[in-house]
């Protein structure tokens, strides 16, 4: 009896130095420690773009069929190559999801797309550390990796192609809609102003897509966060391109598309300032045959959104029309389309701006004060009246995107700077006056000028904190249909 109760004493000591050891083990990883070798850790400012350890563990062993795998450390995979799980890099997902097993959708796949692992992206991200992050949207969260040219395999950092992989936020309200179509709008559609998809992963629940690497971020990071202006001929290159690519979506492409989320955040660029269209998770495909118009829930970005579609949830080609005129206005001011941080009636850029378009001498007031009159005056004044055309309240009366492109084209490289203008001269004289002596009577008397000529001081420019180039803007609906 005595050797019976002194082994289930001692079985009992075990079990409990068994539990003590998980306990402390749990205890010994805080929320925010920096990521260990085979651990997944959320970090608090990252919370839904890190993949859970369970998720990745499940993935893991769905792919390897139930045999013991060995997990993949973080310096395997900062410095080397990790090679494909078979001979061939472009054939390497040896537990592959047949598109046809996801549930209730269609995946139209592009034959020159890649199919990654998510071991893969898991290494070509350097374990999607938060160093790796370039952003975070409604979809979800956007690193940046390193792959094969040719292939899915990760390559050392620096080496290799260079991409962004964006991953689905699984407690974000977007996802699954907006991967799908995501896939099959850039999937089957290439265009020198469009974001190249180069590939995707499906696995177990994660959903990730890989695209070409922007080194120059976002349109909405140099308007808005730089501290330096865009120059004027660059801002009128990007507006270019991005017309370009709004005008194959709608007039050139096998089927038209209606982007529906045009914005200065979904405006990325590259090395040279070429501007590609980004995130089609909103994307639609235009009306075909005797229809006008899509009916649809209304969504997409507060302040770029046609209100004429807001009011009835009829889609068309001229409410991205629309969305361009309002990007444009940002563009030419260097102002937000909504910003409440400006005084009273000029929250909304549209509505503050609407009586100073298409007019000669006013259209001054329009042009961002950084640029110091390093514009063109020729060119700003066409803008102006381009926007104006854009921004029309009948969408019948809006230009086809095709004639948008061909009025941008002249105004690239103008020589006409403002700087040389009598006119402007003296309008940043007073200006200048006006803002050293605001309550002095030289000050009334610039601004009594001012008010003969249409001008008013204009507000200094906030800047907020360094932003990533990928951040994505609050949109009107959450949910895509």
């Amino acid at each position: 009896m005595g050797k019976q109760q002194e082994g289930k004493r001692r079985r009992g000591e075990k079990d409990g130095k068994r539990k003590g050891r998980g306990k402390t083990a749990a205890a010994a990883v805080p929320e925010d420690a920096a990521p260990v070798a085979g651990c997944w850790i959320r970090f608090p400012r990252l919370r839904g773009c890190m993949p859970s350890r369970a998720k990745v563990d499940s993935s893991t062993s769905a792919r390897g069929g139930g045999r013991e795998t060995k997990p993949s450390t973080d310096d395997a995979c900062q410095d080397q190559s990790v090679p494909p799980a078979s001979g061939s890099a472009t054939t390497s997902n040896t537990g592959s999801i047949s598109p046809s097993s996801i549930v209730g959708e269609e995946l139209k796949l592009a034959f020159q797309l890649r199919r990654f692992t998510f071991s893969e992206l898991k290494c070509a991200t350097r374990n999607f550390r938060p160093e790796s992050l370039l952003g975070e949207g409604g979809f979800g969260c956007v690193f940046k990796g390193w792959i094969e040219e040719n292939g899915t395999a990760p390559v050392k950092p620096g080496t290799g192609l260079t991409v962004a992989v964006k991953t689905l936020n699984h407690d974000g309200l977007q996802g699954h809609k907006e991967w799908v179509a995501e896939v099959d709008f850039l999937g089957n559609l290439q265009h020198p102003h469009l974001v190249k998809l180069v590939g995707y992963c499906i696995e177990d629940d994660q959903r990730l897509l890989v695209y070409e690497f922007m080194p120059r971020g976002s349109l909405e990071n140099h308007l808005f966060r730089k501290s330096l202006p865009l120059p004027w001929a660059i801002r009128m290159k990007i507006a270019l391109g991005a017309a370009k690519g709004l005008a194959f979506l709608h007039e050139e492409a096998e089927r038209p598309v209606i982007y529906r989320d045009f914005k200065t955040s979904n405006i990325l660029l590259d090395a040279d300032y070429n501007a590609k269209l980004s995130d089609f998770g909103l994307a639609k495909d235009g009306p075909e045959g005797d229809k006008t118009h899509v009916s649809t829930r209304v969504m997409g970005t507060y302040g770029y959104a046609a209100p004429e579609y807001v009011m009835t949830g009829h889609l068309t080609s001229k409410s991205d029309v629309y969305s361009f005129g309002v990007v444009l206005l940002e563009m030419m001011t260097g102002r937000r389309s909504m910003d409440k941080n400006r005084p009273n009636g000029e929250h909304n850029l549209v509505e503050w701006a609407r009586p100073y378009l298409g007019e000669r001498r006013r259209f001054y007031k329009l042009v961002d004060p950084r640029l110091d009159g390093n514009f063109s005056i020729k060119g700003a004044q066409k803008t102006a009246q381009l926007a104006h055309a854009c921004l029309s309240r009948d969408p019948k009366a809006r230009p086809l995107m095709s004639q948008v492109v061909e009025v941008l084209k002249p105004l690239q490289n103008l020589k006409d700077m403002a700087s040389s203008s009598y006119y402007f001269q003296s309008m940043q004289h007073e200006r200048r006056t006006a803002l050293a002596n605001p309550y002095g009577s030289q000050s009334m008397k610039a601004q009594s000028t001012f008010a003969r000529n249409g001008q008013q001081p204009m507000r200094s420019l906030s800047y907020g904190p360094h932003a990533s180039p990928y951040r994505q803007s609050p949109r009107l609906d959450s949910k895509r249909q």
